[in-house]
């Protein structure tokens, strides 16, 4: 007796089958290993220039306060223009040309209102008696902003920077539709050719990478965090 699942699947692939092993081993070093590192350069790029704009400009906000509300508005905008549309009006720019440069313009884009709110909040989760007594001890401001408030803050903007790559991994396949490269070029081809293998490969990476990289991050955040390491100690 037929799997009525089975037969729904076949009718919705077109009767081919689901994964074609024999593609994905002969296209594994053609299409699907660039595809992959394409995506981790566009996302481990967009991270590393979102941290290096957010970090400051959320140092800043958390301490001239007149400053947060226009930032955070600034970058709620951008956060909220669907991903398609931010991408068409990238490429419209005189002097963007379509590929990897838009792509990664707008996933920073995206990161920076998670970024710079999570920064702030760190900053504004350290108690004011700490800060007091570093400064009884002598420290100086920056001293005390690199030696306390940011080793303190450190879980909460970590936890910034998974949400934003986690982001950023999911938002940087569609890059592909204007020839950003990454994993979404496999799905977007898969879509074209009617073959389901391409759609999978692609998503199922994506989807993984995405699941790497937050933990990986979990656990830097772990052991980057002072008392943790006290305590093993």
């Amino acid at each position: 007796m037929s799997n009525p699942a089975l037969l729904l699947l076949q009718d919705l692939t077109g009767g081919t089958e689901l994964v074609d092993w024999e593609w994905l081993g002969e296209n594994f070093w053609e299409d699907i290993l660039p595809a992959l590192q394409g995506h981790i350069f566009l996302s481990s790029i967009s991270v590393a220039i979102a941290l290096i704009i957010a970090l400051p400009v959320g140092i800043l906000s958390a301490r001239y306060r007149k400053a947060y509300p226009p930032v955070t508005f600034v970058t709620g905008i951008l956060y909220s223009i669907p991903s398609l549309a931010l991408f068409a009006i990238l490429i419209s720019i005189p002097g963007v040309a379509i590929g990897p440069s838009p792509v990664i313009i707008a996933l920073v884009a995206y990161s920076l209102l998670i970024l710079i709110r999570n920064t702030v909040a760190g900053l504004d989760s350290v108690p004011p008696e700490t800060k007091d007594a570093a400064r009884g001890m002598g420290l100086t401001d920056r001293q005390i902003l690199f030696r306390v408030e940011l080793p303190l803050a450190l879980p909460i903007i970590v936890a910034g920077i998974r949400i934003a790559t986690v982001t950023i991994i999911g938002i940087a396949t569609i890059g592909a539709y204007i020839n950003g490269g990454g994993l979404g070029t496999l799905i977007f081809d898969g879509i074209q050719r009617q073959f389901p293998t391409m759609i999978i490969a692609g998503a199922v990476l994506a989807t993984a990478m995405a699941i790497v990289a937050d933990l990986l991050l979990l656990a830097l955040e772990r052991y980057l965090r002072p008392w943790a390491r006290v305590r093993r100690t």
